[in-house]
């Protein structure tokens, strides 16, 4: 059996390879799946001391490159600081960041950790020192990151850990972290959205949509989305958006303008960028906030935006959240704690609010996950299970 450690991606006529200090030896896809399985199943069912006390497997990528420059290898344990909660992860979740970092396109910012994953759900392995008395060990959490998710333990910031909902389960629970924080800061802190007021949200079935769309509900505002089919815009509808339209299909800047008789979107939250810029202009309203956090469709522009904009007064905020202080975090945990987590607790409620889980992979699957949201597959967050025997129940 060759080491899974040892193995390598070196891609030619579809071949796999294995280092070795004596010789090399092919592999056929097959066989490179097979014993990157075996031996990931084989490194969970070892004892911890086996293991060793400070070791502890992730996701890793050694070059930039495609899903396919992504394995599960062993890497040291995050050590815990004060005021920090180390966090045994059953669950994570995918980012579009998560895409970028592993192609070299968005290193994790100084100091924190290079393992990917924004988010997080597990359990209270230790507390550091100086940490509030709310948490215990064994406690269900779920984290903010910035770095660090795709991984057995990760060590927290205590002002970035939540309580994990008690209806809800951790891999609901990995859902929630980033693409609800995110969601929640757009709309409250940067767009500062008021009832009655019209928001178009891009990628309305993506996580950050999903959670977009609820919080506007819970706002009483009025949320109008674009997604690709007709599959994600009816799921966007029966999550509370009161208009949905194909932008593959028809021109969502002159259907923004019907729904709203003329007047246009008061606030758009765009993750597209460069290639809806004229049609965002065309539908915003006077006075309108245009609030870009990312770029999926390119970050170059030509014509006149500046001219088009100006004309509508409109206010272009560009907003990233990974980047931010741990201050200006800590504040927006806190506030999403008070003001939205509490709907997460609610069933049987017309304010509920609930993740939008759209597929879950295994660890060692993480090639595949990656592939399956770089082929825009997913309807909501995809999950990852990183503690294979973990119970749901917990």
């Amino acid at each position: 059996m060759v080491s899974f450690e040892l193995c390598y991606l070196a891609i030619s006529e579809k071949k796999w390879c294995t280092k070795s200090t004596s010789k090399e030896s092919v592999l056929t896809l097959d066989d490179y799946y097979r014993i990157q399985e075996v031996s990931f199943l084989k490194m969970l069912d070892q004892p911890e001391s086996a293991v060793g006390e400070n070791v502890m497997l992730a996701v890793c990528v050694d070059d930039p490159g495609g899903p396919e420059k992504l394995y599960v290898g062993r890497v040291p344990r995050p050590q815990l600081k004060a005021g920090e909660i180390l966090i045994k992860v059953h669950t994570t979740a995918l980012n579009r960041a998560d895409l970028l970092q592993r192609r070299g396109l968005y290193p994790a910012p100084p100091g924190e950790s290079e393992i990917l994953g924004l988010e997080a759900a597990g359990t209270v392995a230790a507390l550091g020192s100086g940490v509030g008395g709310q948490w215990v060990p064994g406690q269900r959490v779920m984290a903010l990151l910035s770095g660090g998710g795709y991984a057995e333990f990760v060590s927290v910031p205590e002002e970035l850990v939540m309580p994990v909902p008690a209806h809800l389960t951790i891999t609901q629970a990995a859902a929630l972290p980033e693409a609800w924080l995110t969601a929640f800061q757009l709309l409250h802190l940067i767009a500062k959205v008021q009832p009655g007021e019209t928001v178009l949200v891009h990628a309305g079935a993506s996580g950050v949509g999903t959670a977009a769309i609820q919080l506007l509900r819970l706002t009483r505002a009025i949320p109008v989305v674009t997604a690709g089919t007709a599959e994600k815009l009816k799921m966007t509808k029966n999550l509370g958006a009161a208009a949905a339209f194909n932008y593959k299909d028809e021109d969502f800047s002159e259907r923004v303008m019907e729904f709203t008789k003329g007047r246009g979107a008061d606030v758009i939250l765009d993750c597209v960028g460069g290639s809806c810029w004229n049609k965002n202009v065309q539908c915003l309203a006077m006075d309108g906030r245009w609030v870009l956090y990312g770029a999926m469709g390119g970050k170059h522009v030509e014509g006149d935006l500046l001219g088009k904009l100006l004309s509508k007064r409109g206010h272009l905020l560009c907003s990233l959240l990974r980047s931010r202080s741990l201050q200006y975090k800590a504040e927006l945990v806190k506030a999403f704690s008070e003001s939205a987590l509490p709907h997460f607790e609610t069933l049987n409620s017309s304010v509920a609010l609930r993740p939008v889980i759209d597929r879950v992979f295994s660890i060692q699957d993480i090639a595949a996950a990656h592939q399956h949201m770089e082929a825009n597959k997913n309807t909501g967050k995809i999950v990852i299970r990183v503690t294979e025997s973990m119970s749901e129940e917990l």
